[in-house]
């Protein structure tokens, strides 16, 4: 079942890319482009970071983390970007991390971003030479259960995008990763409910509870039903998207300024604005109250760019 739902972003993708190349190579899911900063850092050399910015891309982009058969020209594209801010130790450091992803807009060049998160509570482990090793039936290291966490994330909400509720299979695997860390007795930052509402813990148990299917809807309407055929009717594409959009009052109700909602609106909000800006009033006076109610911290980009 799951390989039927995630067909339809590999066919969609074999379509977008079948005019650019006749090659037809096998290839893992991300095409992660990863970046590390020490800037505060003094006690260690700057080869270790680069070293660890290099072991990361691979581990990220060299795994298999699906079944699924992807070209090339399927892989997602993504970034994390780590800034360590503290060396406790010459191979312990604290840190955050921030992910961002897109997916292609089908019959256009553009990448439409899909979420953008920046997790603070980040402590890692490194040895430079040492094998990063990651288990799906066991915490290993933070460092790897958390880049695993953002793998299945972020193919959870690509999958969401093509397919409704396609991604349930990838966020299990992300909440699997949680469950593991619990099995600590006293588990890093980030993995327990205790934690708080901007933890890893709150953003997958939030997308696979009842409260937060409008918006793994949105992900779905916004992208495939919206974007996706912006080519063939622009106005029609705009009015699923507002209506995606405005369906997500009902998230808001229940659970305002949810992570889950601020990692969706940080990467979209001005996607929105160029999307709706220079639209007919009615248009714009239909979605702008909405997004300045369930979306507070960017009323000013709003009003600048649809009011």
């Amino acid at each position: 079942m799951q390989y039927l739902l995630n067909a339809s972003r590999l066919a969609f993708i074999a379509i977008c890319s079948l005019a650019t190349s006749h090659v037809h190579v096998r290839a893992q899911e991300l095409n992660c482009q990863v970046s590390v900063m020490a800037p505060q850092v003094s006690n260690v050399e700057a080869s270790v970071f680069d070293q660890l910015e290099t072991d990361i891309m691979e581990f990220m982009n060299g795994r298999r983390w699906t079944q699924d058969e992807f070209t090339l020209e399927e892989r997602i594209e993504c970034s994390i970007q780590i800034t360590i801010s503290k060396a406790q130790t010459p191979v312990d450091f604290q840190g955050s991390i921030q992910v961002q992803a897109s997916r292609p807009v089908y019959n256009s060049d553009y990448n439409a971003p899909m979420f953008m998160i920046n997790d603070n509570d980040f402590n890692l482990s490194y040895t430079p030479g040492r094998m990063m090793q990651y288990s799906p039936d066991q915490f290993r290291d933070n460092l790897t259960s958390v880049l695993a966490f953002y793998a299945y994330l972020i193919l959870g909400i690509d999958y969401d995008s093509f397919s409704f509720e396609g991604g349930t299979a990838m966020y299990m695997n992300a909440q699997t990763v949680v469950s593991n860390a619990q099995t600590l007795s006293n588990p890093p930052p980030g993995w327990s409910a205790s934690d708080g509402r901007q933890s890893r813990y709150a953003l997958v148990d939030n997308i696979l509870s009842q409260t937060f299917r409008p918006l793994r809807r949105c992900y779905y309407d916004y992208h495939r039903r919206g974007l996706d055929v912006a080519y063939e009717n622009p106005s029609q594409a705009r009015k699923v998207i507002s209506d995606a959009i405005i369906a997500l009052r009902t998230v808001h109700r229940i659970r305002p300024a949810s992570y889950n909602m601020q990692t969706f609106f940080l990467a979209k909000h001005r996607e929105l604005v160029n999307l709706f800006g220079g639209t007919p009033e009615g248009e714009r006076a239909r979605i702008l109250p909405v997004l300045k109610l369930i979306d507070p911290g960017n009323i000013e980009s709003y009003d600048n760019g649809m009011g």
